[in-house]
Protein backbone atom coordinates (compact mmCIF):
# COMPACT_ATOMS: atom_id res chain seq x y z
CA UNK A 1 0.00 0.00 0.00
CA UNK A 2 1.28 3.43 -0.99
CA UNK A 3 0.99 5.05 2.46
CA UNK A 4 1.79 2.01 4.60
CA UNK A 5 2.59 2.96 8.21
CA UNK A 6 2.45 6.70 7.68
CA UNK A 7 0.46 9.13 9.85
CA UNK A 8 -1.78 11.89 8.55
CA UNK A 9 -3.42 14.70 10.49
CA UNK A 10 -6.53 15.91 8.70
CA UNK A 11 -8.54 18.95 9.80
CA UNK A 12 -12.25 19.15 9.14
CA UNK A 13 -12.22 15.36 9.01
CA UNK A 14 -15.71 14.77 10.34
CA UNK A 15 -17.51 15.03 7.03
CA UNK A 16 -17.24 15.92 3.37
CA UNK A 17 -13.82 16.26 1.77
CA UNK A 18 -11.92 15.70 5.04
CA UNK A 19 -13.69 12.43 5.77
CA UNK A 20 -13.22 11.31 2.17
CA UNK A 21 -9.48 11.95 2.37
CA UNK A 22 -9.19 10.16 5.72
CA UNK A 23 -10.78 7.02 4.31
CA UNK A 24 -8.82 7.15 1.05
CA UNK A 25 -5.55 7.44 2.97
CA UNK A 26 -6.52 4.68 5.40
CA UNK A 27 -7.19 2.30 2.51
CA UNK A 28 -3.57 2.87 1.48
CA UNK A 29 -2.18 2.00 4.92
CA UNK A 30 -2.17 5.41 6.64
CA UNK A 31 -3.08 5.99 10.30
CA UNK A 32 -5.33 9.00 10.82
CA UNK A 33 -5.64 11.82 13.35
CA UNK A 34 -9.09 13.25 12.64
CA UNK A 35 -9.47 16.86 13.80
CA UNK A 36 -12.68 18.90 13.96
CA UNK A 37 -14.95 20.75 16.39
CA UNK A 38 -17.77 18.17 16.41
CA UNK A 39 -16.89 15.10 18.47
CA UNK A 40 -19.61 12.84 17.06
CA UNK A 41 -18.54 13.38 13.46
CA UNK A 42 -14.84 12.77 13.95
CA UNK A 43 -15.56 9.71 16.08
CA UNK A 44 -17.56 8.32 13.16
CA UNK A 45 -14.62 9.00 10.85
CA UNK A 46 -12.19 7.36 13.28
CA UNK A 47 -14.45 4.31 13.59
CA UNK A 48 -14.58 4.00 9.80
CA UNK A 49 -10.78 4.19 9.63
CA UNK A 50 -10.45 1.45 12.27
CA UNK A 51 -12.80 -0.78 10.29
CA UNK A 52 -10.29 -0.48 7.45
CA UNK A 53 -7.63 -1.92 9.74
CA UNK A 54 -5.77 1.29 10.57
CA UNK A 55 -5.23 3.20 13.79
CA UNK A 56 -7.20 6.41 14.33
CA UNK A 57 -7.52 9.15 16.91
CA UNK A 58 -10.40 11.64 16.98
CA UNK A 59 -9.40 14.97 18.53
CA UNK A 60 -11.82 17.83 19.13
CA UNK A 61 -10.06 21.04 18.16
CA UNK A 62 -10.81 24.53 16.85
CA UNK A 63 -8.10 25.23 14.27
CA UNK A 64 -8.24 28.96 15.04
CA UNK A 65 -6.80 28.33 18.53
CA UNK A 66 -3.00 28.16 18.64
CA UNK A 67 -3.06 26.38 21.99
CA UNK A 68 -5.72 23.94 20.81
CA UNK A 69 -3.83 23.09 17.63
CA UNK A 70 -0.56 22.58 19.50
CA UNK A 71 -2.26 20.24 21.97
CA UNK A 72 -4.01 18.33 19.18
CA UNK A 73 -0.72 17.69 17.39
CA UNK A 74 0.89 16.60 20.67
CA UNK A 75 -1.95 14.14 21.35
CA UNK A 76 -1.87 12.76 17.82
CA UNK A 77 1.88 12.17 17.87
CA UNK A 78 1.82 10.61 21.34
CA UNK A 79 -0.67 8.00 20.18
CA UNK A 80 0.08 7.52 16.48
CA UNK A 81 3.63 8.74 15.99
CA UNK A 82 5.19 11.60 14.03
CA UNK A 83 2.96 13.39 11.52
CA UNK A 84 4.04 12.56 7.97
CA UNK A 85 1.17 14.31 6.16
CA UNK A 86 -0.87 17.36 7.13
CA UNK A 87 -4.10 18.06 5.27
CA UNK A 88 -5.55 21.51 5.96
CA UNK A 89 -9.16 20.96 4.99
CA UNK A 90 -11.26 22.72 7.66
CA UNK A 91 -13.18 25.51 5.97
CA UNK A 92 -15.81 28.16 6.52
CA UNK A 93 -17.78 30.44 4.23
CA UNK A 94 -20.78 32.73 4.35
CA UNK A 95 -21.62 33.90 0.85
CA UNK A 96 -23.26 37.32 0.52
CA UNK A 97 -22.65 40.66 -1.22
CA UNK A 98 -19.62 42.50 0.12
CA UNK A 99 -21.73 45.38 1.44
CA UNK A 100 -23.65 42.89 3.58
CA UNK A 101 -20.52 41.16 4.94
CA UNK A 102 -20.10 42.00 8.62
CA UNK A 103 -16.77 42.09 10.39
CA UNK A 104 -17.44 38.95 12.44
CA UNK A 105 -18.12 36.89 9.30
CA UNK A 106 -15.04 38.34 7.58
CA UNK A 107 -12.80 37.52 10.51
CA UNK A 108 -14.26 34.04 10.97
CA UNK A 109 -13.67 33.20 7.30
CA UNK A 110 -10.03 34.30 7.35
CA UNK A 111 -9.41 32.75 10.77
CA UNK A 112 -10.60 29.29 9.71
CA UNK A 113 -9.43 29.26 6.08
CA UNK A 114 -6.07 31.00 6.42
CA UNK A 115 -4.99 31.36 10.05
CA UNK A 116 -6.04 27.77 10.76
CA UNK A 117 -3.63 26.31 8.18
CA UNK A 118 -0.92 28.71 9.41
CA UNK A 119 -1.28 27.40 12.97
CA UNK A 120 -1.43 23.74 11.93
CA UNK A 121 1.61 24.06 9.70
CA UNK A 122 3.59 25.78 12.44
CA UNK A 123 2.67 22.99 14.86
CA UNK A 124 3.83 20.10 12.66
CA UNK A 125 6.72 21.81 10.92
CA UNK A 126 9.49 21.43 13.52
CA UNK A 127 9.14 17.64 13.45
CA UNK A 128 8.97 17.49 9.67
CA UNK A 129 12.02 19.71 9.34
CA UNK A 130 13.99 17.63 11.84
CA UNK A 131 13.12 14.44 9.93
CA UNK A 132 13.65 16.22 6.59
CA UNK A 133 10.49 14.86 5.06
CA UNK A 134 6.75 15.49 4.99
CA UNK A 135 3.76 16.55 2.94
CA UNK A 136 1.45 19.51 3.49
CA UNK A 137 -1.73 19.55 1.42
CA UNK A 138 -3.92 22.65 1.58
CA UNK A 139 -7.50 22.35 0.38
CA UNK A 140 -8.06 25.65 -1.38
CA UNK A 141 -10.63 26.48 -4.06
CA UNK A 142 -11.06 27.94 -7.52
CA UNK A 143 -12.14 30.96 -5.46
CA UNK A 144 -8.42 31.34 -4.76
CA UNK A 145 -7.73 31.72 -8.47
CA UNK A 146 -10.49 34.01 -9.70
CA UNK A 147 -13.09 36.46 -8.37
CA UNK A 148 -16.56 35.13 -7.56
CA UNK A 149 -19.37 37.55 -6.78
CA UNK A 150 -20.74 37.41 -3.22
CA UNK A 151 -17.69 35.51 -1.99
CA UNK A 152 -15.34 38.38 -1.06
CA UNK A 153 -14.16 36.96 2.26
CA UNK A 154 -13.96 33.41 0.94
CA UNK A 155 -11.99 34.50 -2.16
CA UNK A 156 -9.63 36.59 -0.03
CA UNK A 157 -8.95 33.67 2.31
CA UNK A 158 -8.31 31.19 -0.51
CA UNK A 159 -6.12 33.59 -2.50
CA UNK A 160 -4.10 33.98 0.69
CA UNK A 161 -3.89 30.22 1.19
CA UNK A 162 -2.57 29.74 -2.34
CA UNK A 163 0.06 32.40 -1.73
CA UNK A 164 1.09 30.78 1.54
CA UNK A 165 1.35 27.41 -0.20
CA UNK A 166 3.76 28.73 -2.82
CA UNK A 167 5.98 30.54 -0.32
CA UNK A 168 6.24 27.42 1.85
CA UNK A 169 7.02 25.28 -1.18
CA UNK A 170 10.06 27.49 -1.70
CA UNK A 171 11.14 27.72 1.94
CA UNK A 172 10.69 24.03 2.77
CA UNK A 173 12.24 22.55 -0.36
CA UNK A 174 15.67 22.20 1.34
CA UNK A 175 14.02 20.03 4.01
CA UNK A 176 12.39 17.61 1.59
CA UNK A 177 8.89 18.79 2.50
CA UNK A 178 6.32 19.05 -0.30
CA UNK A 179 3.62 21.72 -0.06
CA UNK A 180 0.61 21.60 -2.37
CA UNK A 181 -2.79 23.21 -2.93
CA UNK A 182 -5.90 21.57 -4.35
CA UNK A 183 -8.33 24.05 -5.91
CA UNK A 184 -11.70 22.39 -6.46
CA UNK A 185 -14.67 23.85 -8.23
CA UNK A 186 -18.14 23.04 -6.94
CA UNK A 187 -18.10 20.11 -4.51
CA UNK A 188 -21.32 18.78 -2.99
CA UNK A 189 -20.52 19.47 0.67
CA UNK A 190 -22.46 20.86 3.61
CA UNK A 191 -20.81 24.26 3.14
CA UNK A 192 -22.01 24.40 -0.47
CA UNK A 193 -25.51 23.21 0.43
CA UNK A 194 -25.84 25.83 3.17
CA UNK A 195 -24.62 28.71 1.02
CA UNK A 196 -26.17 27.70 -2.30
CA UNK A 197 -29.30 25.74 -1.41
CA UNK A 198 -31.01 26.47 -4.73
CA UNK A 199 -28.17 25.43 -7.03
CA UNK A 200 -28.58 22.17 -8.95
CA UNK A 201 -25.70 20.00 -7.75
CA UNK A 202 -26.45 16.96 -9.90
CA UNK A 203 -23.12 17.14 -11.75
CA UNK A 204 -21.03 18.63 -8.96
CA UNK A 205 -17.86 16.98 -7.71
CA UNK A 206 -18.09 14.60 -4.77
CA UNK A 207 -15.70 14.48 -1.77
CA UNK A 208 -14.13 11.25 -3.05
CA UNK A 209 -13.08 13.07 -6.23
CA UNK A 210 -10.95 15.44 -4.17
CA UNK A 211 -9.70 12.58 -1.99
CA UNK A 212 -8.36 10.91 -5.13
CA UNK A 213 -6.32 14.03 -5.93
CA UNK A 214 -5.04 14.31 -2.35
CA UNK A 215 -3.87 10.70 -2.52
CA UNK A 216 -1.96 11.46 -5.71
CA UNK A 217 -0.15 14.34 -4.01
CA UNK A 218 0.58 12.34 -0.86
CA UNK A 219 2.25 9.61 -2.91
CA UNK A 220 3.98 11.72 -5.56
CA UNK A 221 7.60 10.96 -6.33
CA UNK A 222 10.05 13.12 -4.35
CA UNK A 223 11.62 14.02 -7.69
CA UNK A 224 8.45 15.84 -8.75
CA UNK A 225 6.63 18.88 -7.37
CA UNK A 226 3.03 19.93 -7.94
CA UNK A 227 2.14 23.38 -6.66
CA UNK A 228 -1.58 23.54 -7.48
CA UNK A 229 -4.14 21.18 -8.92
CA UNK A 230 -7.37 22.64 -10.25
CA UNK A 231 -10.27 20.19 -10.19
CA UNK A 232 -13.41 21.39 -11.95
CA UNK A 233 -16.71 19.86 -12.86
CA UNK A 234 -16.45 18.04 -16.17
CA UNK A 235 -19.22 20.19 -17.66
CA UNK A 236 -17.72 23.51 -16.51
CA UNK A 237 -15.53 25.97 -18.41
CA UNK A 238 -11.76 25.67 -17.79
CA UNK A 239 -10.23 28.40 -15.63
CA UNK A 240 -9.30 31.25 -17.98
CA UNK A 241 -11.28 29.68 -20.82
Amino acid sequence: MALQDTVALITGAGRGIGRGIALAFARQGCDIAAIARTAREIEETADAVRRLGRRARAIVCDVTSARGVSEAVRMAECELGPIDILVNNAGYGSFKPFIETDEASWRRTLDVNLTGPFLCIQAVLPGMMARRRGRIINISSVAGLKPIAEQAAYCASKHGLNGLTKVLAMELRPYGIGVHAICPGGVDTQLARENMPDRDKTNWLQPEDIAHVALFLATQSPRAATDEIVVRRFDSVPIGG
